[in-house]
């Protein structure tokens, strides 16, 4: 009897479901027009070691195909902010944790017009334990800087696919 009380309210309730307003971000997949908008983004060089591999994981993520922008309607400037602070000093005057941080400020550009279309910020940051072995240390740094960066990437081309999709609803072409 439960079962059949339980998939009654479950098929009364979908036509509520279809109309809360949630749309998938990426409908239509490749070919939809908030992927067509990612491919059309150009990401210039961005100095340093950070910037090499926050370049390459955001051509990563917007690229999936490795097929750069052909017209570069839009321009993605990014300036990094990396942090490594000592925490957890201990007895004998060492640092016993580390905290790795990265912040990145980008700004998405239209070439056409010169408009910013976004100005924001994304970070995250990660713990590292320090042991007596130097080289286990500068190995746990550089994995998360590389973890971070991902990150970091992944929630700046979202943020950009949220914007694009403003853009395509506000009636404008995202290609």
């Amino acid at each position: 009897m439960s079962r059949k009380l339980a998939l009654a309210l479950a098929l009364a309730a979908t036509p509520l479901l279809a109309g809360c307003g949630l749309h998938p971000l990426y409908a239509g997949g490749g070919h939809a027009a908030i992927a067509q908008g990612l491919e059309d983004v150009d990401v210039p060089a961005i100095p340093g070691q950070q910037g090499w591999l926050m370049r390459n994981a955001l051509m990563d993520r917007m690229h999936p195909d490795g097929r750069k922008a052909s017209t570069g309607r839009y321009r993605l400037d990014v300036r990094l902010d990396d942090k490594l602070e000592g925490l957890g000093v201990l007895a004998n005057d060492t640092v016993g944790r580390e905290r790795r941080t990265l912040r990145a400020r980008y700004q998405l550009v239209d070439t056409a017009t010169g408009d910013i279309l976004l100005d924001a910020t994304a970070g995250s940051d990660a713990g590292i334990d320090v042991v007596s072995s130097e080289y286990a240390t500068v190995a746990a740094e550089q994995t998360a800087l590389e973890n971070l960066t991902r990150v970091v990437a992944d929630r700046i081309v979202t943020s950009l696919a949220v914007r694009l999709r403003q853009e395509a609803a506000k009636g404008e072409s995202v290609r």
